[in-house]
C-alpha cells in the first residue's frame, strides 16, 4: 500500500538529523511529561519513534484518502450559502480522517491535548499533505495559527482555545483587506471596545482569507482611533460561535480549489484582544507570518515532489520512436533538474525548521524560568538564523514548485494540457505559492538585509569548514568560488551607495546566496548519504553555478545609469 512518507527515503533522512537530539532535549524538558501522559516519550529514541510513527500515519492517510479525493475536490470545490461555507465532500472526508487519527494541534503541549511535536516533524506532515492535495493542506495546516495564540495569548485563552484546535476545530488568519494586501499597515477593519459587554467589536471587510469560515480566527484590526500606520493595529481572537461574521463570497480561483478563499463581512462581531494593544502588526503578525511562510515552503516542496512523481511516472510509461521518453536527453535533463531542485529546496526547508525549533523551544522555556547565559546566546543565534533562512526557504521553494510544475506538464506534452492528468492541477495549485504569505519580491525585502550585513556570507564560510567526502572536494571548490562571486557582488553594490540600484539587484543577490547555501546543504547531505543525494548534488551544483555566474555577470556590468532603460519600459 502506498505511503507518502515512508515511500520517500529523503524525508526519512531529514527526520534523522543530528540536530534533532538538541531539539528533542529542549522540547521535552528532560521528558518530564512521561509520568503524567502515557503517550509521552521516555527518552530520545522513544520521541523519534513517535515522530516516525505519526508521519507514517499521515503518509498513509494522504496516500489512501486525501490523494484519491484530490481530483474530485478540485472539480467540486467548496460552496457558500447563507453566509456560511460547505466544504467539498472529499474535504469533509479528509478532515474526518485526520481528526480521527489525532493529527491536530500537533505542536501544542500535552496538557492541552496536543502531541508536543517540534516544528520539524510537523512541517514534514504539512509537506506530505500538500503532496497529496495542496488545497486541503491549506485547511489542515492552518492549525499552526495556534502557535501565535500560544505564544502571545494568556493562560485563560490557552485553556479555552487550544484544546478545541487539538480536537480538530479549524483556524484562519484574517489579515488582508481590499485596500491592504502586502501593505498590512493600511488595514482599516475597525476594533472598538464595548464597555457594556466588556469585549471588543469588529466592523469591516476582510478579503482573500484562506479557510475564512473557520472556527477560530486571528484578526488584525485597527484598535487606535485616528491612526493610519502599523502602530494602531492589534491582534484579536474571533470565535465563530459568537457570530457576527458572514462569508460574502468564495473567490473563484485558478487553483487550490478545495481551500475556500473568502471575503468576510464583520458586523459588530464580538472579539477579544490577543496580547497587548498596538502590537498586532509590529510583533504578532510578524511571528504569524514567519510560521505561515515556513508552511508555504513545506507546501511548495510537497508540490515539487508531486510534480516530479507525476513526470517521472509518465516519462517511464510513455513511448515515442520505439522507446520510453525517459531515455531521451531532453527529458532526463528536465527530470534530473526537477529532482535536484526538490532535494536542494527540501534541505533548505528542514535546515530552516530546525533553526526555528531550537529558538522557539528556548523562547518557551524562558516563559518558565530564566535562561542561562549559554541558552540566551543559543536562542539569539538560532533566532537570527531562522529569521534569515525563512525568506530563502519560502522564496526559493515557491519558485521551484512553479518551475517543477511547469516542467512536469512539458514532460507530459499534449497530455499535460488535458484535465484528466494530475499534473495540470499541480501546476495550477503551485502558482499561488510565490504570491501568498508574502510574494517572492517581499521575501527578497526580508532577505536583503542579511545579504548586506554579512550574515549569509558568514554562514556560507562556516559551511565551508564542514568536512565532505574526498570525491566531493571538487564541488566544494566550485561552491567556494560561487561564494566569492556573491561576496564580490555584494561589496560592489554596497560601495555604489545607490538605494535604487541596491533594490534593483536585490533578488539576484538573494538568489546567489540561496543557491550557494543550498549547494552546501546538499553537499552535507550527500556526505552522510551519497546513495540518496550524490546525483542531485552533481546536477544542482551545475545548475546553481550557472545561475550564480549569470547574476555575477549581470551585476558587475550593471550601472545606475542603465536603470533608466528599465524605467522607460
Amino acid at each position: 500500500m502506498a505511503n507518502y512518507y515512508s515511500d520517500i527515503a529523503e524525508l526519512q533522512y531529514h527526520l534523522d538529523n543530528p540536530m534533532m537530539k538538541r531539539i528533542v532535549e529542549l522540547k521535552e524538558r528532560d521528558f518530564r511529561d512521561k509520568d503524567e501522559f502515557d503517550y509521552a516519550p521516555v527518552d530520545f529514541a522513544d520521541a523519534m519513534d513517535s515522530y516516525n510513527k505519526v508521519l507514517d500515519i499521515v503518509g498513509d492517510i494522504t496516500a489512501n484518502v486525501i490523494a484519491p479525493n484530490a481530483e474530485g475536490v478540485d472539480a467540486e470545490g467548496p460552496h457558500c450559502h447563507d453566509g456560511r461555507v460547505d466544504y467539498a465532500s472529499g474535504t469533509v472526508e479528509n478532515l474526518d480522517a485526520m481528526v480521527k487519527a489525532g493529527m491536530n494541534g500537533m505542536t501544542m503541549p500535552r496538557k492541552y491535548n496536543g502531541l508536543n511535536f517540534p516544528i520539524t516533524p510537523y512541517t514534514m506532515c504539512a509537506e506530505v499533505v500538500a503532496a497529496a492535495d495542496a488545497g486541503f493542506g491549506n485547511i489542515w495546516s492552518l492549525q499552526d495559527c495556534i502557535e501565535t495564540l500560544y505564544e502571545f495569548g494568556d493562560e485563560d485563552q490557552h485553556a479555552r482555545f487550544i484544546p478545541r484546535v487539538c480536537a480538530g476545530e479549524t483556524m484562519s488568519m484574517d489579515l488582508t483587506e481590499p485596500d491592504a494586501g502586502s501593505d498590512l499597515q493600511s488595514v482599516m477593519l475597525k476594533a472598538t471596545y464595548d464597555e457594556a459587554e466588556n469585549c471588543w467589536r469588529l466592523n469591516g471587510v476582510k478579503r482573500f482569507i484562506t479557510n475564512g469560515d473557520a472556527n477560530i480566527h486571528l484578526v488584525l484590526a485597527r484598535s487606535e482611533e485616528g491612526t493610519k500606520d502599523g502602530r494602531g493595529l492589534s491582534m484579536f481572537i474571533y470565535d465563530k460561535r459568537d457570530g457576527g461574521v458572514d462569508v460574502r463570497r468564495i473567490e473563484n480561483k485558478m487553483g487550490i480549489h478545495g481551500s475556500p478563499t473568502c471575503e468576510l463581512v464583520y458586523k459588530n462581531a464580538k472579539a477579544e484582544l490577543c496580547g497587548s494593544r498596538k502590537m498586532g502588526l509590529i510583533k504578532y503578525v510578524m511571528a504569524l507570518m514567519n510560521g505561515a511562510r515556513l508552511g508555504i515552503a513545506a507546501q511548495s516542496v510537497g508540490l515539487s515532489q508531486a510534480a516530479y512523481n507525476e513526470a517521472l511516472a509518465y516519462a517511464k510509461d510513455r513511448e515515442q520512436f520505439g522507446k520510453a521518453i525517459i531515455n531521451f536527453p531532453a527529458v532526463y535533463d528536465m527530470l534530473a533538474t526537477m529532482k535536484a531542485k526538490l532535494d536542494a529546496g527540501r534541505a533548505l526547508l528542514y535546515q530552516t525548521s530546525r533553526y526555528v525549533d531550537i529558538y522557539k523551544a528556548l523562547d518557551d522555556i524562558a516563559r518558565e524560568r530564566k535562561l542561562t547565559p549559554e541558552e540566551r546566546a543559543e536562542q539569539k543565534k538560532y533566532a537570527k538564523l531562522a529569521d534569515s533562512f525563512t525568506p530563502l526557504a519560502k522564496g526559493m521553494n515557491s519558485e521551484y514548485a512553479n518551475q517543477n510544475a511547469y516542467d512536469g506538464i512539458q514532460i507530459h506534452g499534449g497530455s499535460g494540457f488535458m484535465l484528466e492528468y494530475a499534473c495540470q492541477r499541480i501546476y495550477r495549485d503551485a502558482r499561488i505559492t510565490s504570491i501568498y504569505e508574502g510574494t517572492t519580491q517581499l521575501q527578497t525585502v526580508a532577505a536583503i538585509r542579511y545579504v548586506t550585513n554579512g550574515s549569509y556570507i558568514a554562514t556560507i564560510r562556516e559551511f565551508e569548514l564542514h568536512p565532505v567526502l574526498p570525491e566531493f572536494e571538487g564541488y566544494m571548490n566550485r561552491v567556494k568560488e560561487m561564494a566569492n562571486k556573491f561576496d564580490a557582488c555584494t561589496n560592489a553594490v554596497k560601495e555604489a551607495a545607490d538605494q535604487e540600484l541596491h533594490d534593483f539587484v536585490a533578488r539576484r543577490l538573494m538568489e546567489m546566496a540561496a543557491d550557494t547555501i543550498m549547494c552546501h546543504l546538499l553537499m552535507q547531505d550527500a556526505t552522510r548519504r551519497p546513495d540518496l543525494f550524490a546525483k542531485s548534488l552533481n546536477v544542482y551544483v551545475n545548475y546553481a553555478e550557472a545561475e550564480v555566474e549569470k547574476h555575477f555577470n549581470f551585476i558587475r556590468k550593471f550601472t545606475a545609469e542603465q536603470l533608466e532603460n528599465y524605467r522607460r519600459q
